[in-house]
This record gives structure tokens, C-alpha cells and sequence, in this order.
């Protein structure tokens, strides 16, 4: 059976890399899966659960925090601003993550400030949503 050539890169390193079955990507115009013989298309990436399937089973999953998807039909990169293992994190860092954000929005001093703010904590909800969702399915 054919495979997708996976990789998922973030700026200091790269996290996996793979043949696949499938990988399902949070796209910033929804999931969208990847299989060999996939039409080309790049895409960027919101925050959400990665899965990449071998066998009908999802093997690994990942909270990605923004960045891009190339896709070709033999490959799929994912270069992700931020991204760890769903297993490596737990509730409670995500509820502090989201903390630390309403913080800063808070203590924001300037407009500049005030967007970091609000888009940090719109990141913290959308992987603490990913996360319970993702869970949800294990």
C-alpha cells in the first residue's frame, strides 16, 4: 500500500518524521486529510489536533499552534510555529497556558501588547477545545 512521506518541523528541530497511512492536518479552513495521490495545495494551519494514522488507527497526535502544510502526491510537511505530543500534555497545562494569557491581556500596556494578548489567548482555548475533543474520540 502506498504511503505519505510525512514530516512535522518546527523552527529548532524536527518532531517526526514518517510514512504514513493518512495524516489529518488542522487547516485554517478546516481538517483536511492526506493520503498518497493527494492534489497538491499548501495550506496555513490553526491550532488543533495533528493525527497522523497508520493501519485505520491514529498512531500519533499533536497540538500544533499555527504555521503551514505542503502537500504534494507523495508528501506532507507541516511546519508548525509550536507543536508537542497530545500524550506529553495535560489539562492542567493548557488551563495555566490560558491563565498566563488572560494575564498578559490584562497587563497589556500598548495596542501591540493587546493583540499578543488576545492571540495568545485565543490560542490557549482553541488547544485546551482540541485537546478535550481529541480526548473525547481516544
Amino acid at each position: 500500500m502506498a504511503k505519505v512521506d510525512f514530516r512535522l518541523v518546527m523552527p529548532e528541530r524536527e518532531l517526526l518524521a514518517v510514512d504514513a497511512d493518512m495524516v489529518v492536518v488542522p487547516g485554517s479552513e478546516g481538517d483536511f486529510g492526506v493520503l498518497p495521490g493527494h492534489a497538491p495545495l499548501i495550506s496555513t494551519v490553526r491550532p488543533g489536533v495533528l493525527e497522523v494514522f497508520q493501519g485505520g488507527k491514529a498512531e500519533a497526535r499533536f497540538l500544533v499552534v499555527g504555521g503551514f502544510a505542503e502537500v504534494t502526491g507523495t508528501r506532507c510537511t507541516v511546519l508548525a510555529e509550536e507543536a508537542m505530543a497530545l500524550a506529553d500534555v495535560s489539562a492542567d497545562q493548557l488551563a495555566e497556558r490560558e491563565k498566563t494569557a488572560e494575564r498578559d491581556l490584562a497587563e497589556a500596556g500598548d495596542d501591540a501588547a493587546r493583540a499578543r494578548g488576545e492571540r495568545g489567548l485565543s490560542i490557549a482555548r482553541e488547544l485546551r477545545r482540541a485537546q478535550a475533543f481529541a480526548l473525547s474520540r481516544a
